[in-house]
């Protein structure tokens, strides 16, 4: 039976997930700070384990994953936040606790594994469509993003010769309690379902990027193609619109 370890498998996506590989049968392994979603899915079903730790902690994420003695097939470093910065006013702070969870946590989850990692291990980085554009307010969310998305890419290079698959996983706006903060509109957004499927496929295809909703992620890589003026006009101009 295949195996998969799922980070920020509290909710939303990860949680989703989880749920989805467990009924196509799949050993599943949600890992989150808060596990009561996932404990209570463990207590219906065999083939799930909850893991808690702190994927910010280093030592606390090695001690908790040296507990699984396995080796997992599918990797999905899935954990994430969002905050937005105001007017362009620069945080650190802000900017910290983002990058602590969205790039760091991946990497630490990335040093306690990786020892693990043989020839057809499968691993995923919840990157996002905002890496595409510079867009208002995200400055630390997008740029977060941006870099996982770089760590994606310069990992399957290095990774390759060991045969471990990198994937990058880039959503548009997916209806969670993430989501449920903002305060402005999300064009097609997606449900955590469809958004499970939609990743689930790319995985199985070994997809390099796994990018939805298709209209919503190629508009933005066109515009992502267009001089950076004409990138700022357009945003600026959308988002005017938008208001």
């Amino acid at each position: 039976m295949k195996r998969v370890l799922i980070t920020g498998a509290s909710s939303g996506i990860g949680l989703q997930l989880a749920k989805d590989y467990a009924d196509n049968g799949w050993n599943v392994v949600g890992c989150g700070r808060n596990t009561q979603h996932i404990e209570a899915l463990a207590q219906e079903r065999d083939n799930v384990t909850s893991l808690r730790f702190d994927a910010t902690d280093l030592d606390d994420t090695k001690r908790a994953l040296a507990s699984q003695d396995v080796r997992f097939d599918l990797i999905i470093l899935n954990a994430g936040t969002c905050e937005y910065i105001e007017d362009g006013r620069i945080d650190v702070t802000l900017f910290r606790r983002v990058f602590d969870i969205n790039v760091f946590g991946i990497l630490n989850c990335i040093e306690a594994l990786q020892d693990t990692f043989t020839p057809g291990t499968h691993l995923a980085l919840m990157g996002s469509t905002a890496a595409y554009l510079g867009l208002p307010r995200a400055e630390a969310y997008g740029a977060s993003k941006a870099a996982v998305s770089y760590l994606s890419r310069s990992l399957s290079v290095d990774l390759d010769a060991k045969g471990v698959t990198v994937s990058l996983v880039s959503p548009g706006f997916v209806k969670t309690p993430l989501t449920d903060k903002n305060d402005f509109a999300m064009p097609l957004m997606v449900s955590p379902k469809e958004a499970s499927l939609a990743i689930r496929q790319g995985l199985e295809k070994k997809k390099a990027e796994v990018h939805f909703p298709k209209k919503f992620s190629y508009i933005l890589k066109f515009l992502a193609t267009l001089p950076m003026a004409c990138q700022f006009a357009l945003v600026k101009k959308i988002t005017r619109n938008a208001q």
